[in-house]
């Protein structure tokens, strides 16, 4: 290995050298990786080129649900349910966790229709999810003027906050043992005869015998620079909390125009479900193909836009061991929500729910959302890179799955029987694709 550090004062006095896996990235699957590789023994290094959780891990809605997911992560999702059952009560703090249930609203019958077929396909998964008729649904909401149509409703879902759950698993992994350096980008990964070596990070060099990509919107620039074509864009979405107000249900609560949780703050999270802002950086001309039928479904509430941020952060980039990266200049990508696009749906929730009426915003924000052409994770090894896993792509949902994706990853790192099939979160599904 030849990479170098580029700033000898900013070396942590503890910085390792050696250890047998190393984690790149602190979100959600990052943490969690490393605290099941830390309960097998295996000595691990976590590098965040940030904080923990700086981006879309503590950005998110904070939903843990497995209403209305793709059916081929539905598996992971049930596994990942029991792993935040077990692991809040191990952080020995509050971090909102709770089984609150979930349910999406529909206000006619062209949006039930497709809870409908969603239960029925999931009946063999023997989910608790139950379909609420109109008044069935006016009783949950302790109202009675039909405003819906009915509802779809799984009692076992939960909710935890974010930006307190992922920072306080990031504590337990360190007190298993977990090396984790903050403000450390992982420049590249090394190999030798087709298996992992090393990474070379901006502090120095890394021996190990496996590195997890668990990148978010970082990962395709990463591995575009090791020569690796990746199928993954960023989009942006927008979100809000609101001032306290009344409680409507404890949990998640969807609706096409607006959907909101319960805080621990008493307060709501607001955003609305597909409406972001796709990011076109040259990235995006390359994949566009594999992306058209997500735009096609979403085009009434997705837009496109290109600007200043063609040639940024996550736009075309190449660089060597000894280079400053992408990940150094950007430690913690903030995008600017959309105001005009909050505005509508806090004027939409309002109108849906009359406990908010009074509510007011109290803080907006953005994040940026790994997203895969199929809207389903990766979680596999690169054909002639032994030792290197990719575990990334949640693609908007990853909060609730992330657990499970976490364990998985860790895993099939340490060579175990996985927890569940993985084949469905295989790389080469996207190459399969292109050539049918």
């Amino acid at each position: 290995m030849n990479g170098t550090r580029a700033k000898d004062e900013a070396v942590p006095s503890s910085f390792p050298r050696q250890t047998d896996v190393v984690i790149i990235g602190g979100g959600i699957v990052g943490v969690t990786a490393a605290i099941y590789l830390a309960e097998r023994g295996i000595p691990t290094v976590l590098c965040e080129k940030g904080r923990i959780a700086g981006e879309q891990s503590s950005r998110n809605w904070g939903w843990i649900r497995k209403t209305g997911r793709d059916l081929r992560e539905l598996p992971l999702m049930i596994e990942s349910a029991r792993l935040w059952a077990r692991l809040a009560p191990q952080l020995g703090t509050d971090i909102g966790y709770g089984v609150r249930g979930t349910t999406y609203l529909a206000e006619n019958e062209a949006e039930f229709a497709p809870h409908e077929a969603w239960q029925e396909a999931a009946k063999p998964f023997q989910l608790d999810t139950v379909l609420l008729s109109a008044s069935q649904t006016d009783r949950m909401l302790g109202r009675s003027d039909r405003r819906f149509a009915g509802a779809i409703h799984t009692p076992s879902d939960a909710t935890a906050e974010p930006w307190l759950a992922v920072p306080a698993m990031a504590r337990h992994a360190a007190k298993l043992g977990v090396t984790i350096i903050e403000n450390c980008a992982v420049r590249l990964v090394e190999r030798a005869n087709g298996s992992v070596t090393g990474v070379v990070t901006e502090h120095g060099e890394i021996s190990c015998r496996a590195a997890i990509l668990a990148g978010g919107v970082w990962s395709r620039t990463f591995l575009e620079n090791l020569g690796l074509n990746f199928p993954q864009l960023a989009v942006k979405s927008s979100v809000l909390r609101t001032t306290p107000a009344p409680e409507i249900v404890p949990g998640g609560l969807g609706a096409t125009r607006a959907s909101v949780r319960r805080r621990l703050d008493g307060g709501y999270t607001i955003a609305r479900s597909g409406a972001a802002e796709f990011q076109l950086i040259p990235a995006a001309f390359r994949h566009f193909g594999a992306f058209l039928p997500v735009l096609r479904d979403r085009w009434r509430i997705m837009t496109i836009k290109a600007g200043r941020d063609f040639f940024g952060p996550l736009g075309a980039a190449r660089w060597n061991a000894d280079d400053e990266t992408p990940f150094e200049r950007t430690r913690v990508l903030d995008p600017k929500p959309d105001p005009r696009l909050l505005a509508n749906v806090m004027e939409a929730a309002r109108g849906l729910h009359p406990q908010l009426a009074d509510a007011r915003p109290a803080e907006t924000w953005g994040g940026m959302i790994d997203v895969m052409p199929d809207e389903i994770p990766v979680v596999d090894t690169p054909s002639g890179w032994q030792g290197l896993l990719i575990a990334t792509g949640l693609s908007g949902h990853g909060f609730g799955i992330g657990p499970g994706v976490g364990l998985l990853a860790a895993q099939m790192t340490a060579g175990e029987v996985p927890l569940v099939d993985p084949a469905p979160f295989a790389l080469s599904r996207f190459s399969r694709r292109a050539a049918a």
